[in-house]
């Protein structure tokens, strides 16, 4: 069994959620420290690690970021921690090259950083490692995700990954209770927060603009079915393919909610959480990983760049370091039925691939 596939048949037995990945942050360090890495734990007081390979002579420092956690879903049920947005993937990816990185002494100028980050599905691990300083000093900064087969299968790589910006909008409606006989003496929570529904499906951008509003999640129960419900919550999910675009979206569904809620005598406490920005992807950190694609896969196997409504927290990196060049690629493996999807699988002899091309991005700037 290769290095890899050991690494991913631990860690995909030990899925752990957002800040919680503490076996997975144990054994990685572990790992790292048994190769001969500098070793940072709980870096920022999380379980984040920072493992540094030091040539002792003048160059660039270049990262490499691996994410560490799992999703929660419901299943029979019960919440359950599993991997299905390939975190483990990309972890024994980045664990493994970094291994065989050290052993073949690829780092011959500068410094290399090995960055592995939990809670990127909640969208603050990056802020937490940056935050940290992590960061502080590095030149270059590179990222991958597992792609889905629709976007690119096995044996081809995606030279540059353009994710968009998403945010998470939650609302609580207050009205006022009354009985149903009498609803003039009340405040309809469930009026207000459904005609707010219906505004914020009726908001018109730009259409030069690519992006998407949409609520999902709706609850609202007076306990009884003759009372007028007081209290109602909402979450819309927004994407913007530009921060731009998104900075105007929040404006416009903030606007359509407060005035749906004023319309209706209610008033509304708005929370917008898990934000994560647009790609910000830098020319020449995406031209190394393309001579790498090439180098791994030919040049049939070297797609072109892809953009994709999904967010990516590996971008709040670059949004806070913007002096910090970063590239982000996406590794084929025939991924089914999709991310996100609780019986998501993949052909885990592709993470040998995945491993050949961040040995060629260090060679091409360290070696």
């Amino acid at each position: 069994m290769s290095r890899t596939l050991e690494h991913f048949n631990y860690l995909h037995q030990i899925p752990e959620l957002g800040f919680e990945e503490h076996k997975t942050s144990a054994y990685i360090g572990d790992v790292l420290e048994a190769a001969g890495f500098q070793v940072q734990r709980n870096v920022g007081g999380t379980t984040g690690i920072v493992a540094l390979l030091d040539s002792g002579k003048p160059g660039p420092v270049v990262a490499l970021r691996a994410d560490m956690d799992a999703l929660g879903h419901i299943i029979d049920g019960r919440l359950e921690a599993r991997h299905t947005c390939g975190h483990d993937g990309h972890s024994s990816v980045v664990l493994t090259a970094a291994e065989e990185i050290l052993v073949e002494g690829l780092v011959k100028r500068g410094k290399l950083k090995i960055l592995f980050q939990p809670a990127e599905e909640l969208g603050t691990g990056a802020i937490a490692l940056t935050e940290a300083g992590v960061l502080d000093d590095v030149e270059m900064l590179f990222g991958f995700h597992l792609r889905p087969l629709e976007e690119c299968p096995k044996g081809k790589a995606v030279p540059a990954m353009y994710y968009s910006a998403s945010a998470t909008v939650m609302v609580d409606f207050h009205g006022k209770a009354a009985h149903a006989a009498r609803p003039h003496l009340g405040v309809n929570a469930l009026d207000a927060a459904s005609h707010a529904v219906q505004a914020v499906n009726g908001i018109h951008l730009a259409p030069s603009l690519t992006w998407s509003a949409k609520a999902t999640r709706f609850l609202c129960d007076a306990g009884v079915t003759n009372s007028v419900p007081a209290k109602a919550h909402v979450c819309w999910d927004l994407r913007s393919a530009e921060n731009d675009g998104m900075a105007t979206l929040k404006e416009r569904v903030v606007r359509a909610i407060e005035s749906s809620a004023a319309a209706y005598g209610a008033t509304v406490d708005i929370q917008i959480v898990k934000e994560m920005p647009a790609a910000i992807i830098d020319e020449q950190a995406t031209a190394i990983v393309s001579q790498a694609i090439r180098e791994v896969f030919g040049d049939a196997g070297l797609t072109d760049a892809k953009s994709t409504p999904g967010s990516e927290d590996f971008f709040h990196y670059l949004r806070l370091r913007p002096q910090v060049k970063g590239g982000f690629w996406g590794l084929g493996c025939d991924l089914l039925p999709g991310l996100h999807h609780p019986e998501m699988h993949f052909d885990r002899a592709a993470l040998a691939d995945g491993v050949r091309v961040f040995k060629s991005c260090v060679r091409q700037l360290l070696g």
